[in-house]
């Protein structure tokens, strides 16, 4: 894969075989032929209220590995998920707004999916919550909270909706919804994952969906196939908004503004296409330019309320990020990044921060407003970077890879985005010292020797 710099890499492999995942830009496999339910199955295994084994730390973060590839992952939004623990006696006074209100959650969690495939490769198909554990240097903890085994399905996409109204699982014949259990109490160990069969029946046997997404409130749900078919619905009601089908490419990408008014779709080949979702109406075209193939695309709101479109592209050698005007739909900005192919892309919530991945295994953080590298994480998996995630306070950054591993990265506070301020004080004693030679130069001439 690291031979193929110029092309641009889909962040996870569109087909499942069986013992590996069909590398970037191969021929597909034929699509299996067994039933999509056979992905629902009850949780397998919940784990126990004993202490987690922590991870191994290394730099910034701690990396953990789950001895199964991991082809998609996301936080999960516990603040909507968990119940609070039953009122007590001394609860009956309390405000009702305040006791119905979800409780803090006490650590983060993330949800990880994957496995060896349709085939007899030994390495199971499921899914995995895991809680984030450790401050100074954070990491996922190698005990699971739970895992759901999905059979021969493996899960390669997911969205989690942002209210909590489950996991949308991407398989190769389609997608399954998969809903939160949560028992009275804060404890993350009270949480189970159980697959609902009588939803999503608009995707039940659709084929694969490279990309899908919920819009930032959950109201509406996109879906992008590998067949080229894109389709939008109003969430829960699966009532349909908009559909556009095109035989002769697939979907890579796509991206809600936050304020649900536009839908950006990237395509294998030609402009990325901005759609209004009132009007189910196309707005933009955004053309490439000379060589380049574009892949990822985020929108992000800026400080003003305001949104801008990131687009990540391969030209020649490099990975650029190119960002757009959402009012002129013009081009504001563009900068190469790195030489290694842009395998996975994330924009953190806040809107301050853009991640890249690669196909070598290094994860990039840069500032959104000038796109100055604040850190790199060189070698960071040994694969590619199959998913990048900013949790939902933007503090931390989740990546995951072909090898089994994922890795928690802070972010919050990075010291090469502070301005140092010892280039300034030479520079001030530098003009003082030129200064005085100025005025004292005819008494710094008569002190040297005739």
């Amino acid at each position: 894969a690291s031979s193929r710099k110029g092309q641009a890499v889909n962040h996870q492999p569109d087909r499942i075989t069986d013992q590996r995942a069909t590398a970037p830009g191969l021929p597909n496999p034929s699509p299996p032929s067994h039933a999509l339910s056979a992905a629902c199955s009850p949780p397998a295994t919940v784990s126990s209220a004993t202490p987690c084994p922590m991870a191994p730390r290394g730099g910034d973060g701690g990396q953990s590995t789950y001895g199964f590839p991991i082809y998609c992952a996301t936080w999960v939004p516990l603040a909507h998920i968990l119940k609070p623990d039953a009122p007590t006696a001394g609860d009956a006074d309390a405000d009702d707004a305040s006791s119905s209100a979800p409780p803090p959650p006490s650590a983060q969690m993330a949800v990880l999916g994957g496995g060896g495939g349709e085939g007899r490769s030994g390495v199971p198909n499921k899914l995995v919550v895991a809680a984030l554990e450790g401050d100074a240097a954070p990491a996922l903890c190698t005990e699971p909270v739970l895992v759901v085994e999905t059979k021969e399905q493996v899960p390669y996409r997911m969205a989690v909706h942002p209210r909590g109204d489950g996991v949308l699982v991407s398989f190769p014949n389609g997608c399954r919804l998969y809903q939160w259990k949560s028992k009275e109490g804060k404890k993350p160990h009270k949480l189970d994952l159980n697959c609902d069969e009588e939803s999503l029946v608009e995707l039940k046997d659709v084929g694969s969906q490279l990309a899908v997404s919920f819009s930032g409130e959950g109201s509406i749900l996109a879906t992008g196939g590998e067949d080229g078919h894109l389709r939008v619905f109003k969430w829960p009601s699966m009532e349909s908004v908009l559909a556009e089908a095109d035989t002769k490419t697939s979907i890579k990408d796509l991206s809600f503004s936050s304020d649900e008014k536009f839908l950006a779709v990237n395509r294998s080949s030609g402009p990325c296409r901005v759609w209004d979702l009132k009007s189910s109406e196309v707005v933009a075209n955004l053309p490439r330019e000379a060589g380049e193939i574009f892949s990822f695309c985020r929108f992000s709101n800026k400080t003003d309320g305001t949104h801008i479109l990131f687009i990540t592209a391969m030209q020649g050698d490099y990975g650029k990020i190119i960002s757009w005007n959402t009012t002129s739909w013009t081009r504001i900005g563009s900068k190469k990044i790195t030489r290694e192919a842009i395998s996975a892309f994330a924009v953190s919530p806040d809107g301050a921060r853009l991640a890249i991945g690669t196909i070598e295994g290094s994860v990039i953080v840069l500032g959104s407003k000038n796109m100055q590298t604040l850190v790199t994480v060189k070698k960071a998996h040994l694969g590619i970077v199959t998913t990048l995630a900013f949790s939902h306070d933007s503090k931390t950054l989740l990546s995951t890879s072909f090898d089994s591993t994922a890795r928690v990265t802070s972010v919050g506070s990075i010291k090469s985005h502070r301005t140092s301020v010892w280039p300034m004080i030479l520079a001030i004693i530098l003009a003082i010292l030129v200064y005085y030679c100025m005025q004292h130069k005819e008494d710094l001439l008569a002190m040297l020797p005739h």
